[in-house]
């Protein structure tokens, strides 16, 4: 079977050559699969801070750590750790993907959603969260109690700090970037590209001032991006399981 021809018919995807097909089929299969587990965990993380609000004092954070560890380490976004490695692999399968469409917003979308997950990283707190809860529970002196109090103060203020915000907004703009270049390509839906937008969008409530508006856009923002991982791991998975079906038909 001529692999060409068979591309004429496939929008802007008809320019995929035989190296695609053989090189980066595996990457589709499993950057798709990561942006399944990751969309999952997503929608998991609304469930997780409706029913375990965050604590809005330290001693509540260390009370909460000794009580159950593991919903201290969810409420720090445990799972947005988790979900953030399992993009790695999903970003890189975009980059291929969308590539031909516009190769260089996706090399910027990717340097830019690299960089946010890598300050990230280094400012999530949790487990020093975990670390200090557990020198708490064993403090015997006031002293030490209100040193690892303030300890938790300074973790809490990292996580919240800069940096998070330089984080958030990195990552949201790579993936702005990432859903605009969807819509010039039938490799995705318009409807998830379309949705992809709006998650992005909507993910602005984290800074809009008043509290009682920026909530409920805030989940919003996780409950679209939730389901835009899923269809993306959707097609990024058929889009590999495509490939091999013409590698072997090629």
């Amino acid at each position: 079977m001529n692999v060409s021809s068979n591309r004429q018919s496939s929008g802007n995807h008809q320019r995929i050559d035989g190296s695609d097909v053989f090189q980066w089929k595996n990457l589709y299969m499993i950057g798709g699969v990561g942006a399944l587990i990751a969309g999952l965990l997503t929608l998991l993380d609304v469930i997780v801070f409706a029913v375990w609000p965050q604590p809005t004092t330290i001693s509540g954070w260390f009370t909460l750590f000794q009580s159950n560890w593991f919903i201290g380490l969810l409420d720090l976004d445990f799972l947005g750790i988790i979900g953030y490695v399992l993009l790695f692999p999903t970003l890189l399968a975009l980059l291929i993907a969308l590539r031909r469409t516009s190769q260089s917003w996706m090399a910027i979308c990717t340097t830019l959603a690299f960089a946010g997950m890598a300050v990230y990283f280094a400012s999530n707190t949790a487990f020093s969260m975990l670390s200090l809860s557990n020198q708490y529970a064993v403090a015997t002196t006031d002293a030490q109690r209100s040193m690892f109090l303030a300890a938790g103060q300074a973790m809490i203020a990292i996580f919240l700090g800069p940096a998070f915000t330089e984080s958030y907004i990195l990552v949201t703009a790579a993936l702005l970037i990432a859903s605009v270049v969807m819509i010039r390509t039938n490799i995705f839906s318009k409807k998830t590209a379309s949705l992809g937008i709006v998650a992005t969008l909507t993910g602005l409530g984290e800074y809009v001032p008043v509290q009682v508006t920026s909530v409920p856009l805030s989940f919003m923002n996780a409950l679209f991006l939730g389901i835009w991982f899923i269809l993306i791991g959707r097609g990024l998975y058929q889009l590999g399981c495509k490939e091999k079906t013409w590698s072997l038909n090629s």
